[in-house]
């Protein structure tokens, strides 16, 4: 999916072997730190708008790397600009990176890109539209909500307001032959470990409440090999306990009233869904947004039957996939193509 090349140089415009686009550079400042990124303008023609790609969760190396090309092209075809960049810590962005950087923050650092675009006089940000996966499902609402001008979104593998890894955990248990009564008490020892962790219990009483979980195969990988210390749960456990859980899942919820935020968004959606992806339950995230956004505006949605999380063609969609049966990074038929006939229909 991704190839290298050489590092973009800041305002210096080069223009790319591909027919379609040409790049240039484009820092922005955060929180007193300078973030680095990329655009891409569709060749020979002013763009109708920019659309600002926002990442998931999890380290970022987008502008080295070309991150998601394939997808910057197909809004470029629809004349459409893009920009993409780096993470804190990331890339050739300053700054140290944060797993746990809260979604609100990410969301004021989407703003903050888009401020600076704007007073940078960068051509198609008179229009700005937003598209983004997976985590991106919390912050791009919060980005509609708070700034008020975004005129459309294109959301990919969306999200619900709660946590989303226990269906994680069970859906790949599935995939790789766990009796159904096996990941019961597996996803029953995950869900006690929320509870208790999030009571205060100690760590001695967490540790015997999950004796199955801790000698889990999937788990173990999911974690590298390595079991937390004391030391490091008690750390984890802080923050934790200030976050909300919900009454009846027991599951963090991580955008409070997400359904009004949702509710609020009024520009045009596309939503895209992998119909094999098993990091976020895909149906309860449709019905989710028939029930908030398309009350309230133009909701389209898409899904592809043989796709996983990141709109990949797959067999199962298991987490490790990919890298277990070294399968091809393909997209599904259809994917870049609605992407771009969706943008050309909102003229």
């Amino acid at each position: 999916m991704y190839r290298k090349f050489t590092l973009l140089i800041t305002c210096l415009v080069l223009f790319s072997t591909h027919a379609q686009h040409s790049t240039q550079g484009f820092d922005f400042d955060f929180e007193k730190v300078t973030l680095n990124g990329v655009l891409t303008f569709p060749k020979n023609t002013t763009p109708k708008g920019m659309v600002l790609l926002v990442h998931g969760s999890g380290r970022t190396n987008a502008v080295a790397q070309q991150w998601y090309l394939d997808v910057r092209k197909a809004i470029n075809k629809a004349g459409y600009a893009t920009y993409i960049w780096d993470k804190m810590g990331c890339g050739q962005s300053g700054g140290i990176f944060n797993y746990n950087q809260t979604v609100y923050n990410s969301a004021f650092e989407v703003i903050a890109a888009i401020e600076q675009l704007k007073q940078a006089n960068i051509p198609g940000t008179e229009t700005i539209g937003l598209w983004g996966v997976s985590r991106a499902g919390w912050i791009n609402p919060i980005v509609i909500n708070t700034y008020k001008n975004i005129q459309f979104w294109i959301s990919v593998s969306g999200v619900d307001a709660k946590e989303n890894f226990q269906y994680l955990f069970e859906e790949n248990l599935k995939i790789n032959g766990t009796p159904k009564d096996s990941i019961a008490l597996l996803s029953k020892e995950l869900n006690t470990s929320y509870r208790m962790t999030h009571a205060g219990a100690s760590f001695e009483a967490v540790l015997n409440a999950t004796k199955n979980l801790r000698k889990n195969a999937f788990l173990k990988r999911f974690n590298n090999g390595r079991a937390s210390t004391k030391q490091q749960f008690e750390a984890y456990q802080q923050q934790f306990m200030k976050e909300r859980l919900d009454s009846i899942t027991g599951l963090q919820i991580n955008v409070a009233n997400f359904d009004n935020i949702l509710s609020n968004v009024r520009c045009p959606v596309l939503a895209i869904f992998g119909e094999k992806d098993t990091q976020v339950d895909w149906k309860k995230t449709k019905r989710l947004y028939e029930q908030t956004i398309g009350k309230n505006t133009k909701l389209t949605m898409q899904s592809f039957p043989n796709a996983n999380h990141n709109l990949f063609q797959c067999k199962t969609g298991g987490f490790y996939e990919f890298e277990d049966h070294n399968l091809a990074w393909e997209r599904p038929e259809g994917y870049l193509e609605t992407i771009t006939q969706w943008l050309q229909k909102l003229e």
